[in-house]
């Protein structure tokens, strides 16, 4: 049975949790509303301030729908209570950001610089600090638009082996080559 999906969730004070016709879970909390398309097969119930997610049968589609909707209801309950932040670092000489509002423009080694317009559900912040590798901020309520944005973000320039430089998130382990030996 789905560890996972057995665990009860919690429902903090000031969230809102409501199933409408149609299996559409909504979730509304200080930071946002979000809502998710549920498969029907897959029940909810509450009680005492805590979500338990049903299924159906033994099924492997019921099981791994089990664990996979408890994970997104927990993650929406999460996101609009206390919000999801994702960090990306800027590695490499002459790399620079800064936002103006919701574009966030980089310089990046290339021709031009780069512009990339965020959505509004995803707040950033560029911060550059002397002697310090440039560091981009990224906070959002909706944890699967803040991966999507920082993973778009990341491939402007990703992360080479030889030299670790690109754009990373912070606390990223790169794994390392090494490059060409000299002939004798």
């Amino acid at each position: 049975m789905s560890r996972i999906g057995k665990a009860p969730i919690s429902l903090p004070a000031g969230v809102d949790f409501s199933v409408s016709s149609g299996n559409l879970v909504t979730v509304k909390g200080p930071k946002g509303t979000l809502t998710q398309q549920v498969d029907p097969d897959i029940t909810f119930s509450l009680e005492d301030g805590m979500i338990t997610v049903k299924r159906p049968t033994e099924q492997k589609r019921h099981r791994s729908m089990h664990g996979l909707y408890r994970s997104l209801v927990a993650n929406m309950i999460e996101g609009v209570s206390n919000g999801f932040s994702k960090d990306l670092e800027l590695v490499g000489v002459g790399y620079r950001a800064e936002n103006q509002g919701q574009l966030l423009t980089l310089a990046l080694g290339y021709s031009h610089p780069v512009m990339f317009a965020i959505p509004d559900e995803v707040k950033v912040d560029a911060v550059m600090e002397k002697g310090k590798n440039p560091i981009i901020k990224l906070t959002s309520f909706d944890k699967q638009l803040l991966g999507q944005i920082a993973a778009r973000i990341r491939a402007f320039r990703k992360p080479e082996p030889y030299k670790g430089k690109g754009i990373r998130f912070v606390g990223e382990e790169i794994r390392r080559k090494a490059g060409k030996t000299a002939a004798k």
